[in-house]
């Protein structure tokens, strides 16, 4: 190891430690130990620009282990990125660009928001698949405008997560040979060493797999570090995992056990991390060596920036239809001008369930959207997400869009935010509602960072019948509703439907359409322009309505039918759709109020899922026909009938409301 390397890693170290001293919170185990990996990838093994950190032909780095972030921007901070002494010192502090864990649009040269284990190693599938497509796509043998890698650091807590696995399997089978994944293993997790639950061969299962797998038996040996990375580069039809064996907290007096893994060092035990590392400078101060370090760093992103500058250049000269198609993948023009096109609106007439409503829609999109890239966990021909005329992605066709996810749906959802974060690609992906429960903390990633991914989620209430209640979603429209950035739509007619995919065209955040798998009633009252604000008056009265009734997806069938008894009894209704609750709410004040007007207090909401979702709508003198309970196995007319789903009820309890 030379004195740079040395002066690097050991800078990487202290910063990160201190850190977490000045924080009094933190992780200080994993960076200690994990150092020398990280000096050898940011800076000797990867592509960078730190002057321009979303340089798209940069390598792209997951830091899995997102515990660690005080180790991702000390290394940001020494291999010349925009991050500055005061950032560090301010680390987990409010307003900062150094949270606690890593969050992508925060800090310049975060790739991806970390944190919840395995995560990020999915992620980075994603990003490897994105780069895999345009490569195939664009790539000319005289003109290269997609050429990097995918890296992650994950550890032995990413390892034991059942997310690793499901991706780390959908990479082997697509032989996503630029992804470079490295396993620092200390053998340590908060409760005590890794053998007290954790005792698996990793290196045979990823092999198993279909992986490339090196292991690095002493984690303090950068050479072997790097010629690891040289090996995994060479190995272009399997992805790699690199096994380091570190120790972690390394140089400190709790090196080697849990009692590192998440707590700050203490003033003694800064002072013996820096007296066992030779360090004699003044807090967050690094080596004239490393200034000039990341000086050299920056010269040299500029350098990979100009020629990618040149080679787009070529490209236009050479193959300008060419260039001209990958420039409006990467700036995301054809789902701007797809979001209003006409040609969403055209589908099916007549009652048809919002699954193949949904699946004409997409396949417009996919018409209008040739970078539309995903598919469904092994159910595409049940929520019909299968797209003509297109073939799948695999190892053998790695240019094809269209994609066989496999019965994964947590690293399905991880995926799709990759290639959202990756750029160049629309990302959707699809399941029955029920099992959104399994993707739930992917779709929270993707709304923490307001990522565009599109999720089709069919099969949504008891409307699923004879199957029963382990797939009868119940709690999941009002669980995902509570989400922050993401945009639940649940329409009740094709127009609904194709609204719902206008928005997620165009949002920088997911959206989440959930569709019926029974056949709705189709009333010829729906409106883009209302549903595209999320809810807005179907039918409405003459004058002053005496009661309100709102619904969604297949229950708003019940209220048009349920007013026409009411208007015979002398009743004066308005009907209200509510494709989108969150939509709804971020409309202004006067429009909320000319469809729902605080003098009309006699309310009815019909949804055959949780109440949860209405109250604000309701109040107290309204009345909810939902569902707080399971359903059952039977067919689906006798469960609408049994739990109250009838135009009957409806018109009943309209009453009832109206004699309080």
């Amino acid at each position: 190891m030379n004195n740079i390397a040395k002066d690097l890693i050991n800078s990487i170290r202290v910063l990160s430690a201190e850190q977490v001293e000045a924080a009094k919170s933190g992780h200080p185990g994993t960076p200690l130990g994990a150092a020398p990996v990280m000096a050898t990838l940011f800076g000797k093994a990867m592509k960078i620009a730190p002057q321009v950190p979303e340089f798209f032909d940069r390598d792209r780095f997951v830091l899995s282990s997102g515990h660690a972030s005080a180790m991702l921007y000390a290394t940001l901070r020494c291999c010349g990125y925009d991050l500055k002494k005061e950032d560090l010192e301010k680390f987990r502090q409010e307003g900062s660009i150094t949270p606690g864990h890593p969050e992508y649009g925060v800090t310049p040269g975060v790739d991806c928001s970390t944190g919840p284990l395995g995560q990020g190693v999915a992620n980075a599938v994603g990003m490897a698949v994105a780069e895999k497509i345009l490569a195939a796509r664009f790539n000319k043998p005289d003109c290269v405008l997609v050429d990097h890698y995918t890296y992650a650091l994950c550890g032995d807590g990413c390892m034991q997560e059942g997310i690793e696995n499901e991706a780390a399997s959908l990479a082997g089978t697509l032989k996503l040979g630029k992804l470079i994944v490295f396993y620092d293993s200390n053998g340590i997790t908060i409760e005590g060493s890794t053998d007290i639950a954790f005792i698996e061969n990793v290196a045979a299962r990823h092999s198993a797999l279909g992986w490339h797998v090196q292991t690095v038996e002493n984690g303090e040996d950068t050479a072997a570090i790097e010629q690891a990375v040289i090996n995994a580069k060479a190995e272009s039809e399997k992805p790699s995992l690199v096994i380091v064996k570190s120790v972690i907290g390394y140089g400190s007096p709790k090196a080697g056990t849990s009692a590192v893994h998440g707590a700050p060092l203490g003033s003694d035990g800064m002072a013996t991390l820096k007296r066992n590392l030779g360090w004699d400078l003044p807090p967050f101060e690094i080596p004239e060596s490393v200034e000039k370090f990341a000086e050299n760093k920056r010269l040299e992103g500029r350098g990979y920036v100009r020629e990618w500058k040149d080679a787009l250049e070529e490209a236009e000269r050479k193959y300008p239809e060419l260039y001209k198609e990958f420039t409006a993948w990467l700036d995301g023009s054809y789902r701007k001008v797809a979001a209003g096109s006409d040609e969403l609106y055209k589908f099916s007439d007549g009652d048809a369930a919002t699954r193949n409503l949904c699946g004409e829609v997409l396949n417009t999109v996919a018409r209008l959207v040739p970078d539309l890239f995903g598919g469904s966990a092994d159910l595409a021909p049940s929520n019909c997400t299968a797209i003509k005329g297109r073939e799948y992605h695999s190892s053998i066709s790695p240019e094809n869009l269209a994609m066989h996810f496999g019965v994964r749906e947590h690293a399905m959802a991880a995926v799709c935010n990759g290639v959202a974060l990756h750029g160049g690609l629309v990302p959707f992906c699809a399941t029955f509602f029920v099992f959104s429960d399994y993707m739930k903390y992917a779709m929270r990633m993707s709304a923490l960072m307001k990522l565009p991914v599109t999720y089709i989620l069919s099969h949504d209430s008891i409307g699923v019948g004879e199957d029963g209640p382990t797939h009868q979603p119940i709690e999941q429209l009002a669980g995902l509703r509570a989400m922050p950035n993401m945009y639940v739509f649940r329409p009740c007619d094709g127009t609904e439907t194709a609204a719902a995919f206008s928005h997620a065209l165009t949002a920088n955040a997911p959206t989440a359409i959930v569709t019926s798998r029974q056949k709705l009633l189709c009333h010829k009252l729906s409106d883009k322009n209302g549903a595209l604000k999320g809810g807005y008056v179907l039918k409405d009265c003459k004058g002053v309505p005496d009661c309100i009734l709102m619904a969604s997806g297949s229950e708003a069938g019940l209220i048009v039918r349920a007013a026409e008894i009411l208007e015979k009894q002398k009743v004066k209704v308005r009907l209200v759709s509510m494709p989108c609750m969150d939509l709804f709410a971020e409309q202004p004040e006067d429009y909320r109020q000319s469809v729902l007007p605080n003098t009309v207090r006699a309310r009815v909401a019909v949804e055959a899922a949780s109440s949860l979702s209405w109250g604000r709508y309701v109040g107290l003198d309204g009345a909810c026909i939902c569902l707080d309970n399971f359903g059952e196995s039977a067919p689906a007319d006798r469960l609408f009938d049994k739990y109250g789903f009838t135009v009957e009820n409806v018109a009943a309890t309209a009453l009832k409301v109206l004699n309080k």
